[in-house]
């Protein structure tokens, strides 16, 4: 076997190894992503008096819509960025989501418990965001679209 053979197929050995690793890297990290909106979701679901008693108490209108909203958006959505489910849009909305529930839920920067849930929100808009330019690429529906 040829040196220039040997090169091409120990090139061709380690593309397969980094996608196999990126395809495992990348739906880990929306699984991760999810997490937090599944969990969430399920809490807001297992307490809708008290999510709703706080939507009411920032002053937001037609609460149950509100808390409707974001049970739909955080497992719905969780659910279809593990799948990889028209995966750009969803983390759109999501980091949309994420940012305004920060802006009216977690604005009052002097309360340390505010501070750590508006920095996690925005982080978790960030990492939205990468999705958003990146989509799902490996392990998702939206691969096996293309």
């Amino acid at each position: 076997m040829s040196n220039s053979a040997i090169v091409g197929q120990t090139y061709t050995q380690n593309r397969s190894v980094s996608a196999i690793v990126n395809a495992a890297v990348s739906t880990t990290g929306r699984v991760f992503l999810s997490a937090i909106f599944l969990i969430s979701g399920l809490s807001k679901m297992a307490a809708p008096a008290t999510t709703i008693g706080y939507i009411q108490s920032v002053g937001l209108p037609f609460a149950q819509i509100g808390f409707a909203i974001a049970v739909l958006v955080e497992i719905l959505g969780g659910l279809a960025l593990i799948a990889g489910y028209r995966t750009r849009v969803g983390a759109a909305v999501r980091a949309v989501f994420a940012v305004a529930t920060t802006l009216v839920f977690h604005n009052d920067l002097a309360d340390q418990n505010q501070l750590f849930h508006f920095i996690k929100n925005i982080a978790m808009a960030g990492g939205l965001l990468q999705v958003v330019a990146f989509g799902a690429p490996h392990l998702s529906l939206d691969a096996r679209r293309q």
